[in-house]
């Protein structure tokens, strides 16, 4: 079995059938023209590298043009994306006088969760707030930054045996919005020892 994945111009096929993969590569640059560049180690911001116990997914190159993006003044790090029982609202704080650059780093910062589920949970609050951004909101922005420049190399591991379990959890507050009184969302699901989906709501 082969899989084709494609971005614009740019394409990833993988499976494990080498004889359909090259089939379907030879139909491809008979169609197209097209460049091999071999086994896949960069694509689109994620980073992967293997090993005979499984690939390594990050984003710490990305992670690291987020942080100069942002240009920070300080060099502190946090050990949490997101304070515990706080809650944002659209009238907190004063407005931002130019909130192109929040959206700029928030923008980058869901493209981020791909590899990284941490901040899953914290850049869903703050991108709720793209369209009229406010102080609050970008002290929040910050703090996310914070916990990346210390947890820039955390990657996710996808290990080639496993066992095929699906297991799910979730969590939900309850009405916890208070601009809206709807309820936020949590989950993630494991196919066996590995995470492979995960979603954060309201």
């Amino acid at each position: 079995m082969a899989i084709l994945l494609l971005y614009v111009d740019d394409m990833i096929i993988t499976g494990d059938d080498q004889a359909t993969i090259a089939s379907l590569q030879h139909h491809l640059q008979q169609q197209f023209e097209m460049k091999d560049l071999g086994p896949l180690r960069y694509f689109l911001g994620l980073e992967i590298a293997r090993s005979p116990r499984g690939i390594l997914v990050s984003q710490q190159k990305y992670t690291s043009e987020i942080l100069v993006e942002a240009a920070l003044s300080d060099s502190r790090s946090v050990d949490t994306p997101f304070e515990q029982n706080l809650h944002l609202s659209a009238s907190d704080g004063t407005l931002l006088p130019d909130a192109s650059r929040y959206r700029r780093i928030v923008r980058m910062l869901v493209y981020l969760t791909i590899t990284r589920p941490d901040i899953a949970y914290a850049v869903s609050i703050v991108s709720q707030y793209v369209e009229a951004p406010r102080s609050s909101h970008y002290v929040v922005v910050l703090q996310i930054l914070c916990y990346l420049r210390g947890t820039a190399k955390r990657s996710l591991f996808l290990p080639s045996t496993s066992t095929l379990v699906l297991c799910a959890y979730s969590d939900a507050d309850y009405g916890g919005c208070p601009d809206t009184r709807r309820s936020t969302t949590g989950y993630c699901l494991f196919l066996g020892d590995y995470l492979i989906f995960w979603k954060s709501k309201k």
